[in-house]
């Protein structure tokens, strides 16, 4: 296995580094908070490209809760992602998944005004749209944002991740156009396991990153 991240902000700049290698154009980071945004500062420093914020929310079975059925990604107009095989394997309907969006669009609002406040968001189309993480396991709320922020037409789009679940990093790579994964560990496990300290990150502590950027 490889040697553990010393904390997200080291593998930050460590994934940084090979991004900075694709060489893009009009780059923007796109960080899913929380734990992704200590990463994507690093990139988006590397880069000198502005960092947003893409909020998703999932949808979960009413029976099960944590089995995501659906997406709701914090796009321009937001967009709801549905995973239909496994709405069809649990016989989840399309109608219950509507009748949950506007609690999630609610929450996804409450999140990026207390993130962001009044901030606009970046414009993706025609640019190179870098999406970022702490790590990928299952990769349900990843697959999620790319596919939204494939429908804002950008020129290129990226996964940069510093570690996944080998078949999860596969499966990414069919979605973007690049892929950037410094750890594909066998026998993964729990993203957590691949970090030295894997706090958790705080509402205060994105908030506090973010204003770096500013």
């Amino acid at each position: 296995m490889d040697p553990p991240f010393a904390n997200r902000t080291a593998a930050g700049q460590l994934l940084a580094e090979a991004v900075a290698a694709l060489r893009l154009e009009l780059p923007v980071v796109l960080a899913l908070p929380r734990g992704g945004v200590p990463v994507a500062l690093e990139v988006a420093r590397r880069l000198s490209a502005p960092l947003d914020l893409l909020i998703v929310r999932k949808i979960g079975a009413p029976w099960q809760p944590e089995l995501a059925v659906a997406a709701v990604v914090d796009a321009a107009p937001p967009e709801l992602v549905l995973d239909d095989i496994t709405m069809a394997q649990v016989g989840v309907s399309r109608d219950y998944v509507e009748s949950q969006v506007q609690r999630q669009l609610a929450e996804i609002e409450r999140r990026r005004a207390l993130y962001l406040k009044d901030r606009r968001r970046e414009p993706l189309s025609g640019r190179s749209v870098i999406v970022v993480d702490d790590g990928v396991a299952t990769g349900t709320t990843m697959r999620a944002a790319l596919r939204a922020v494939r429908r804002a037409v950008p020129a290129r789009l990226v996964v940069a991740v510093p570690v996944a679940a080998p078949s999860t990093a596969d499966e990414l790579a069919r979605e973007a156009d690049d892929l950037v994964c410094l750890s594909r560990p066998g026998g993964f496990r729990a993203v957590g396991l691949h970090y030295l300290d894997f706090h958790q990150v705080e509402d205060d502590e994105v908030i506090a990153l973010l204003q770096q950027m500013q």
